[in-house]
């Protein structure tokens, strides 16, 4: 029977110690000047460890570290089951506490409470966790037709709460594109297409960054297409070069008949950004005009070039030869020569 008896009295005996150490009805009062005296607020990053410390002389006959309403410490006695919180000194002019590996719950105020003279008094400590910044929500790569408008967002947290920015990564950009959470592009460009960093910062760690990759769709624009003179044996490349997103599919005609890698002596070699025919010995019936069309789901395009031989010429791009014989100026030329070597009519 006093076997069982002996705890209830033991539990009975510590609560009695704290109603003595904080007497009901009697008001808590900061200290007297200077005394207890606990640090100013302690600030901490999530994650480390926070010291509180409490100086005190030897009028102290009892000693608590409190937060909120929960008993943490009583002198040398653990009343908190936290294992993070130990007790790191206890003598005649440091009261302290150690709490490991801060979490944001921690944060919150911690009284230093002590006896003198049957007189409590107290002494409080404000505790700030800073969390560094974290990306939490942040859009996917997105896939866009050309003139669409493109909505971005990054969603952030921290503490102090992080500043979030937009910016985008080109050559060109200068500055940031946005300074909130969210990215509103109207009428996206290819020239927009790219890719979007967001950073989230503020001053605890370095900042989180996350990228986004914009894709924008746009129909095939041919850049360059040349008329070539080849003579008769020789090796003969046209070449068309287009932009597209996506990639463009290429397509040859000479005149109205489609070129395909079965005509004897030509390969046509078709790349992302371009096409090419190739005329490993060209003949009478290779030359002429060929047409390229670059496609894709958004749209097409078309150049004309001319493959021509010695002989005749051609008005730059403009998919049209002709017999240099045949000229104007040369009829002129020939008709001037002609009448200075015949012979003045006699009449």
């Amino acid at each position: 029977m006093m076997g069982v008896v002996a705890p209830w009295r033991w539990l009975l005996a510590l609560c009695l110690r704290l109603l003595f150490l904080v007497p009901a009805g009697v008001p808590v009062r900061s200290g007297d000047a200077g005394f207890p005296k606990a640090m100013d607020n302690v600030t901490v990053r999530q994650g480390d460890s926070a010291i509180l410390r409490c100086t005190v002389d030897n009028r102290v006959t009892r000693v608590a570290w409190l937060n909120r309403s929960t008993i943490l410490y009583t002198g040398n006695d653990k009343w908190s089951i936290d294992p993070r919180v130990v007790l790191v000194a206890n003598t005649k002019s440091q009261y302290s506490i150690e709490i490991q590996n801060v979490g944001i719950y921690d944060e919150g105020p911690y009284t230093c409470s002590v006896q003198t003279d049957n007189h409590p008094k107290t002494s409080r400590v404000h505790l700030i966790v800073q969390v560094p910044p974290t990306i939490v929500e942040i859009s996917s790569n997105i896939v866009v037709n050309e003139g669409n408008n493109v909505s971005l967002s990054c969603i952030a947290t921290g503490r102090p709460e992080p500043v979030v920015n937009w910016r985008y990564l080109s050559p060109k950009a200068h500055g940031f594109m946005s300074e909130d959470e969210y990215l509103e592009i109207t009428g996206i460009t290819r020239e927009q297409s790219g890719v979007y960093e967001c950073s989230a910062a503020n001053d605890v760690s370095s900042p989180d960054v996350r990228r986004v990759k914009v894709t924008v769709n746009y129909p095939p624009s041919i850049l360059d297409a040349r008329n070539i003179g080849v003579p008769l044996g020789h090796q003969g490349i046209l070449q068309c070069d287009a932009l597209a997103v996506p990639a463009a599919e290429f397509i040859w005609y000479k005149e109205d008949k489609r070129l395909s890698d079965s005509r004897k002596g030509v390969k046509v070699e078709n790349r992302d950004t371009f096409s090419r025919v190739t005329f490993f010995n060209v003949s009478e019936q290779d030359y002429g005009n060929y047409t390229c069309v670059a496609m894709n789901r958004l749209g097409h395009s078309n150049a004309s070039v001319i493959l021509f031989g010695p002989g005749a010429v051609h008005d730059g791009n403009s998919g049209s030869s002709r017999c240099l014989l045949c000229t104007p100026l040369f009829l002129l030329f020939f008709v001037l020569c002609l009448s200075l070597l015949l012979p003045p009519a006699q009449f």
